[in-house]
């Protein structure tokens, strides 16, 4: 599904340049449950951007379901992103004015879905997450962990193979961030491929794989037996 060769990343800040990523290589399969651990600059969420395919890599090659990523034109990137993959952010990135249903639809609308199959995926997926009664509340109307279940079912609103999640429980309380790891345990056993960027080891404890970054590099890469 996913595989890197020799990937860097550098970015000019000024007059300097700063090396995000110094030689990744990585391979995630499909069906595969992978967390990305690391201290802050680490190079995990840079290396995040370039598999969520929201940045390219300098240098290297980057694969993503068989094709090769780095030189597509921006409209192909946009795409792929559309229809392959999945995004969960730390602050549930929702439209504020938007009913959590509206939200959910945002991604079928960019695909051209039409308005009656967009209303019934809708429902399908907010009642998935447990928010069926709440699919008309805008999100100053739902707690935190409301909100990211919201943002987990518009990550799956084109039936993305992978889900990309940045920190996804660091803006929660404990009991919501556990109902957020068991959603995403589910997801993960609906054949979905998970991938969390997070510092927590108790997050990373659920997956199945834990990748560490250190200094633009991958320092460790094995099976997590817990």
């Amino acid at each position: 599904m996913i595989s890197m060769r020799e990937v860097t990343k550098v970015y000019r800040t000024g007059r300097v340049d700063v090396e995000a990523l110094r030689g990744v290589d990585i391979d995630i399969d499909g069906g595969d449950f992978v967390s990305i651990m690391g201290p802050s600059g680490s190079g995990k969420s840079t290396l995040m951007n370039i598999m969520g395919c929201l940045d390219v890599p300098s240098h290297g090659t980057y694969l993503l379901d068989g094709e090769e990523v780095q030189g597509l034109h921006h409209n192909r990137l946009a795409e792929i992103r559309n229809e392959k993959i999945g995004f969960v952010f730390q602050n549930f990135n929702l439209l504020p004015y938007a009913t959590a249903r509206e939200n959910v639809e945002m991604p079928m609308v960019f695909l051209g879905m039409p308005a009656a199959e967009r209303r019934r995926r809708s429902h399908e997926l907010l009642n998935l997450v447990m928010l069926g009664d709440r699919m008309d509340h805008r999100p100053s109307e739902l707690s935190g962990g409301e909100m990211q279940r919201v943002a987990i079912a518009r990550s799956m609103a084109n039936r993305p193979a992978i889900i990309l999640a940045d920190e996804p429980t660091g803006n929660l309380d404990s009991a919501s961030g556990l109902e957020i790891l068991n959603l995403f345990e589910r997801l993960w056993k609906d054949g979905h491929t998970i991938i969390i960027i997070t510092h927590d080891a108790s997050i990373a404890d659920r997956s199945r794989r834990i990748v560490h970054m250190k200094d633009g590099l991958i320092s460790e890469d094995a099976p997590n037996h817990a």
